[in-house]
């Protein structure tokens, strides 16, 4: 079967199947969570702008992540609904993957390239009468909170994949995980290859996190009776994997041993793997690609024209005209008219504690001090899916939206995806980031932020200290010990971060408005090579699928 409908270029020769647990493509395919997907959304993009031998492979989550509503109270209501894609080819092949010893149906669906500017994709589901409801619940949700269905995701992604692939004649030299989901692949690749170090020769791996949520552990037995190593009998697989003694086994260790690279997606976050993982014995070489966004993607088109032909007046007026639109956003939502001449501070993202959302208001009187200003007003947005069982972060999100209620400058908006990411990057002013020190990886949201004249005002980790020139291009919040508690790390980020902002962005913005064209400019200019996708599927290419062990 043909899956690209357009030439490969000979400079991406290669045939790679890049592996994912979500998808950012498109506001209409509902099967992504935050910015894992957003990457891979970009990857996909980029590649096929390139023209790549690429092959998206990916879940088609029944009910995707989750719908995020609201309560009558205003409060957070996380709702599931049935997603239908007439969009998308389903395909005749039906591969049976063994999960804890039963067959389970596993069916594949066809995205066109044309349909949406990516490189082919195949999307996979249990979701299908020939299963047991159980079976088809597999891939109904995204990231299941229930550890069977996790394992199960993983193998049908991972197994079914690879075995959708060969039912449809490709020819595979590459395959990437992006992340440790889709590991289970190399257990099935292993009935291929004559032998370890063969098989590695195809395997590449990005690790995206320190955080343990995202370094799976699970207990060996247990993955062996899931199916998780396709059937190989328990001793062999000790052999494979390295674990003879241990029975807590790691994806992200299982993917270091079994690729023959793989990649941290910042320099920082490089140096944080290579520490991490400093113990792990036959490990592959960490090297760092830094991720990257689709610029074509996810640029307001008028705003780079203005910057390419010094339309300083036009610039500036295509910004407050897209303040307006994510404006009738908030009223629409909250029933608030921000005004688009007042300084608009956004934070959005994955709403996690680690990114500490609630960073803003830790000094709570110099915070009502702040937005209580008419000298220098400002309007403050937050948005973010938390996860739907983390009531933590729940409970953060929910604070900030009964704060909300007191301030007509204050607004809190659900339904963070693609499109309403999009509004808020184009009509921020600032985009603020404050996760604690070393534990963003890299982030991506402040990189499609500074494509849109969004000033990215950010805690110095993950790919920021790449990027920003301080008070050029960028604002930084000065490095903390990241070792002091976190209570101390956020009383010392809250005060610099507050200071910087009353005492230089404002400052700026309300009184020397051509140093903030001049920022604004700079941040477009800046951002334009080295943090567009393209850089960073080449990059891949170039340092992973085409490298020589």
């Amino acid at each position: 079967m043909k899956l690209h409908s357009y030439d490969i270029n000979d400079k991406y020769s290669t045939s790679v199947a890049y592996f994912s647990m979500e998808f950012a493509i498109d506001q209409a395919l509902k099967i992504y969570s935050g910015g894992l997907g957003f990457l891979a959304g970009s990857h996909m993009r980029s590649a096929y702008d390139l023209k790549q031998n690429v092959i998206g492979v990916g879940v088609l989550w029944s009910f995707g992540y989750y719908d995020q509503e609201r309560h009558e109270d205003r409060s957070l209501q996380p709702r599931y609904t049935r997603k239908f894609y007439y969009f998308l080819e389903e395909l005749p092949n039906k591969i049976i993957v063994k999960i804890s010893g039963k067959d389970v149906v596993v069916k594949a669906f066809f995205l066109s390239p044309e349909t949406f500017g990516t490189a082919p994709m195949i999307f996979l589901s249990t979701d299908t009468d020939e299963n047991d409801y159980l079976s088809r619940t597999i891939t109904h949700k995204l990231y299941d909170g229930n550890q069977k269905t996790r394992i199960a995701q993983e193998i049908v992604l991972g197994i079914g994949g690879t075995k959708v692939l060969e039912s449809i004649g490709q020819k595979i030299d590459i395959y990437h995980m992006n992340e440790g989901h889709a590991l289970p692949l190399v257990y099935e690749l292993h009935n291929r290859f004559a032998d370890m170090q063969e098989l590695r020769n195809h395997v590449v791996f990005t690790t995206h996190t320190p955080e343990a949520a995202g370094n799976e552990v699970h207990d060996i037995n247990f993955l062996h009776e899931m199916g998780f190593f396709n059937g190989i009998d328990l001793k062999t697989v000790r052999t494979l994997t390295g674990y003879e003694n241990d029975n807590s086994f790691s994806l992200t260790v299982g993917a270091l041993r079994a690729a023959k690279r793989a990649n941290a997606v910042s320099k920082i976050h490089g140096v944080v793997s290579n520490e991490m993982w400093a113990n792990v014995e036959n490990k592959c070489e960490i090297i760092s690609i830094t991720n990257a966004q689709n610029k074509k993607f996810w640029t307001d088109k008028t705003l780079i024209r203005a910057l390419d032909e010094h339309e300083d007046y036009e610039l500036m007026a295509r910004k407050k005209h897209l303040k307006k639109i994510l404006f009738d956003e908030v009223a629409d939502q909250t029933g608030k008219m921000f005004d688009p001449e007042v300084f608009t501070i956004v934070w959005a993202r994955r709403f996690a504690e680690y990114k500490r959302p609630g960073l803003l208001k830790h000094d709570f009187e110099r915070f009502l001090r702040l937005i209580e200003n008419v000298d220098m007003p400002v309007q403050i947005i937050w948005a973010g899916k938390p996860y739907p069982t983390d009531f933590g972060a729940i409970a953060i999100f929910n604070e900030l939206i009964h704060i909300g209620q007191t301030y007509a400058n204050i607004a809190v908006l659900v339904g963070y995806e693609l499109s309403l990411s999009k509004l808020l990057k184009q009509g921020s002013d600032l985009w603020l980031n404050t996760p604690r020190i070393t534990r963003e990886a890299s982030g991506t949201s402040g990189m499609t932020a500074s494509m849109n004249g969004s000033i990215h005002f950010s805690i110095n980790d993950g790919w920021h200290p790449e990027f920003a020139k301080d008070e050029k291009n960028a604002f930084t919040i000065p490095e903390v010990d990241y070792k002091l508690s976190n209570s101390e790390q956020d009383k010392i980020d809250n005060k610099n971060m507050m200071d910087i902002l009353e005492t230089t962005i404002l400052p700026i913005y309300y009184k020397n408005p051509n140093k903030w064209v001049k920022l604004m400019k700079n941040a477009m200019s800046d951002i334009e090579h080295e943090f567009d996708s393209a850089r960073m599927v080449d990059s891949y290419y170039n340092l992973m699928f085409n490298y020589k062990v």
